[in-house]
């Protein structure tokens, strides 16, 4: 027993030497970023696939020999490596490690039952770092190392000759090694510690990206040079970057920080790396180079900004240092570009609008409420400190109501498109009111084109002037019924319920401010198909429905 135990100590000391390796590597930043990306390139798969053989044959060469046989952590090594990063770690590590194991004892007893099993463990690894849950990994990972070590020992006793010395080396080794794979859960946790901080670091990141939206959103009403600067140097502080720039597919059109005074507005663009970044739409990152203007620049990255898909210019990050561009300041810049070709898109559409006097209904077609973005930007980052994938969700949910807006050429839409719009302002504002807040939907399966941006704003009413007027909790129900040659379409609130003077007020055309939504709904239906909506009172709430005609799709 005295044995037994000693064994497995020391089998337990040398995973505690690699555990404290993988700990120390770990607090190296860049390999630190290279575990917490979702994929990973040709050669950090090569780095991977070299630390964990040199684990393996570290296991092997700090064995502990009995009867002619190796105690060791090798397996260990081979499982750890295939979970974490994948089949090719685990099974190249495996084979790798398996030879040489075979090769320092050729004709060993143990020497073919270890070079089988140590295969089999880097294609089982791998297996499971691909099909397994990751929360399951470190479980099954101890489970399938411990088979590995089963199946080595029955090996050894089909193998061995004679027969009793291979019953007397598993007899000794045999539970020791399989009680030792415990350590492969030990470091799964360990690694995906590291990569759990990812998450934290996205959210941290896109709660920069989004304050950095909130400074700089006054300065996209207007887009100019002056404004064009001001937004570089609140993104240059916020960063801590050395320079910020922004250009066109042409010239440059903002410039602040470090050899500001060698570039200068409408500047042409002679960089090769940003006419590349223009032309492939792909980020470039530069983490050691000279830029041919400022030679001391040595760390760059380039975002394309893009509006409708297609490449409209980039912001420019530049620093003094080289390896600068980490991941997480990847992340940001990815995430604030986006915002940024979204804001600037909504100021060129606003400028456009202004300059050409659009009609009425146009210009409400492509009116973005600041108040609401305001609000959803604020929503959104608060979010991200405790719902980090949440956050994204909704990032995506603006977007695509954003875009939905500014994307609008005819009066006429298909309602699926409608619904989609409505559906991303919904969970936005359900982010923001929370429990107070639920929406249902109760649709039928229909094909039909309807007005643009009429479906919204009624849900926009129901909950700012239902739903949130009253204490408690509410629900607004849109409904998309077919009634054979007309579709119905509603929106009811369990909210305080319409005043009579409100209704009043709206049949009669006369109708205040704050009801302004509600009117242009009622009107444009009017002009369009000579029936604006129906209000009906309900206890409790208000249900306000229209009805579109099949032909008129």
């Amino acid at each position: 027993m005295n044995a037994f135990l000693e064994m497995l100590m020391q089998l337990f000391e040398r995973a505690a030497l690699l555990l404290i390796c993988l700990f120390f590597i770990t607090r190296i930043p860049r390999f630190k970023e290279t575990l917490q990306k979702n994929s990973h390139s040709p050669g950090e798969l090569t780095l991977l696939t070299l630390i964990f053989c040199m684990f393996a044959l570290f296991g092997t060469y700090t064995g502990i020999e009995v009867e002619g046989s190796l105690v060791n952590v090798r397996i260990i090594a081979i499982m750890a490596g295939g979970i974490l990063f994948g089949p090719w770690v685990g099974i190249i590590t495996g084979i790798v490690s398996g030879i040489h194991r075979y090769l320092i004892d050729i004709g060993g007893v143990t020497s073919i039952p270890c070079l089988i099993t140590s295969i089999l463990a880097g294609v089982g690894s791998g297996y499971i770092g691909r099909r397994v849950n990751r929360s399951k990994r470190w479980l099954v990972g101890i489970a399938a190392g411990m088979i590995c070590e089963a199946l080595t020992m029955l090996l050894i006793l089909v193998m061995a000759q004679p027969y009793e010395l291979g019953l007397d080396i598993v007899s000794k080794i045999g539970l020791p090694m399989i009680i030792g794979e415990v350590s492969i859960g030990l470091i799964v946790l360990l690694i995906q510690s590291v990569e759990g901080e990812k998450e934290n670091i996205a959210a941290r990141q896109a709660k920069l990206a989004l304050d950095i939206a909130n400074k700089t959103l006054p300065y996209f009403r207007s887009i100019n040079a002056e404004s064009l600067r001001t937004i570089c140097s609140i993104i240059k502080e916020d960063i801590k970057a050395d320079a910020v720039a922004i250009t066109d597919t042409r010239n440059v059109l903002a410039y602040v920080g470090f050899g500001e005074e060698r570039y200068h507005i409408g500047d042409e663009i002679i960089s090769d790396v940003t006419k590349s970044t223009i032309r492939s739409g792909k980020i470039t990152i530069r983490n050691h180079i000279a830029d041919d203007k400022t030679p001391q620049i040595q760390s760059l990255l380039i975002i394309p900004l893009e509006e409708r898909g297609e490449v409209t210019g980039t912001l420019k990050i530049y620093y003094r240092k080289a390896y600068k561009i980490t991941y997480p300041l990847q992340t940001m810049a990815i995430g604030l570009s986006q915002i940024i070709s979204t804001l600037m898109e909504v100021s060129r559409v606003e400028q456009i609008k202004e300059a050409a006097n659009k009609a009425e209904l146009k210009a409400l077609q492509t009116k973005i409420n600041p108040h609401f973005l305001f609000n959803a930007l604020n929503a959104i980052a608060s979010t991200t400190r405790t719902k980090p994938d949440k956050a994204r969700e909704l990032i995506i949910n603006l977007s695509g109501y954003l875009r939905y807006n500014l994307e609008l050429n005819d009066d006429l839409i298909e309602i699926h498109k409608e619904l989609q719009q409505v559906s991303d302002y919904v969970e936005i504002e359900k982010a923001r009111f929370g429990n107070r807040l639920q929406v249902e939907y109760v649709m039928d399966e229909v094909s039909v084109q309807i007005p643009s941006l009429i479906i919204q704003p009624l849900v926009e009413n129901a909950i700012n002037h239902g739903i949130l007027k009253k204490k408690g909790p509410g629900t607004v129900t849109i409904s998309v019924k077919d009634r054979g040659a007309k579709v119905r379409i509603s929106v009811a609130d369990t909210g305080v319920g319409i005043r009579d003077e409100v209704v009043d007020n709206l049949y009669h055309d006369q109708v205040p401010a704050k009801q302004i939504g509600l009117y242009n709904v009622h009107r444009r239906l009017k002009l369009m198909y000579g029936e604006g909506v129906i209000i009906l009172k309900h206890e409790p709430g208000t249900e306000v429905y229209f009805d579109i005609p099949k032909e008129k799709s």
